[in-house]
């Protein structure tokens, strides 16, 4: 059966990867970006948003899913952090987040069976220097999806994502040698770091009947990073 799917955010990576899965699978994309002309080639019309200044939004009267990838790396050591830093990543990762989910609900009602997908980071379960930042607004989007998941069952189901380094346009600068792709995938017990295809998968079995019986959840796609020790 065909599902209205929204996704905020999708012109490149994981996002762009769960574009080809849903489209595959016949479903119809109703995505929303700050470059909709990118989307253009998989034959989506796509509505302008950006995460840093949330403008309002139009949906279909009925979402069965909704998926929220637009997201910030921004390592440095805590005291060259300023607090423009942390209200920048708040800003994109929570609080555009919470701007399209609102314009999104009555529709995501609608459905009376519809899942949300958000993205956290390994960085939240797995305290790592240099992460403060990204982790406190990340941990935020985990508390959040707790509450609605609790709010809003049983009609609708959020879940999140929690990857560890994926190797995507957004993480270029972390990957763009042999040498910096080497040593992180040392870094993980699986001794690779995560590919678009691989969290594509995650994101459409969630937004899945597959994953009726599962919300309030945080699954941790991280090569074993933030459970396994291998030494």
């Amino acid at each position: 059966m065909s599902k209205h799917i929204a996704l905020i955010g999708g012109t490149s990576g994981i996002s762009r990867a769960t574009i080809a899965q849903l489209q595959a699978e016949g479903h119809q994309v109703h995505a929303a970006c700050r470059s909709p002309e990118k989307l253009a080639d998989l034959g989506i019309v796509a509505q302008p948003f950006d995460a840093s200044a949330p403008g309002p939004l139009v949906w279909p009267e009925r979402l069965d899913g909704f998926v929220y990838f637009p997201g910030t790396i921004s390592l440095r050591p805590f005291h060259r952090l300023t607090a423009e830093d942390f209200q920048r990543d708040l800003q994109v990762n929570l609080l555009g987040a919470v701007a399209a989910l609102q314009s999104a609900l009555p529709a995501l009602k609608a459905s009376g069976n519809a899942s949300v997908v958000l993205f956290s980071t390994v960085a939240v379960a797995q305290g790592m220097p240099m992460h403060a930042s990204i982790s406190a607004a990340k941990g935020a989007i985990e508390g959040l999806a707790r509450s609605l998941a609790a709010e809003w069952a049983p009609a609708i189901r959020v879940n999140v994502i929690a990857p560890s380094l994926t190797d995507t346009p957004l993480a270029s600068s972390l990957l763009n040698s042999d040498l910096k792709k080497e040593a992180a995938a040392k870094r993980h017990p699986l001794q690779q770091v995560g590919r678009s295809e691989d969290l594509a998968t995650f994101v459409v079995h969630l937004l899945s009947g597959h994953a009726r019986f599962m919300t309030g959840q945080v699954l941790h796609v991280d090569g074993g990073l933030s459970a396994v020790r291998t030494f």
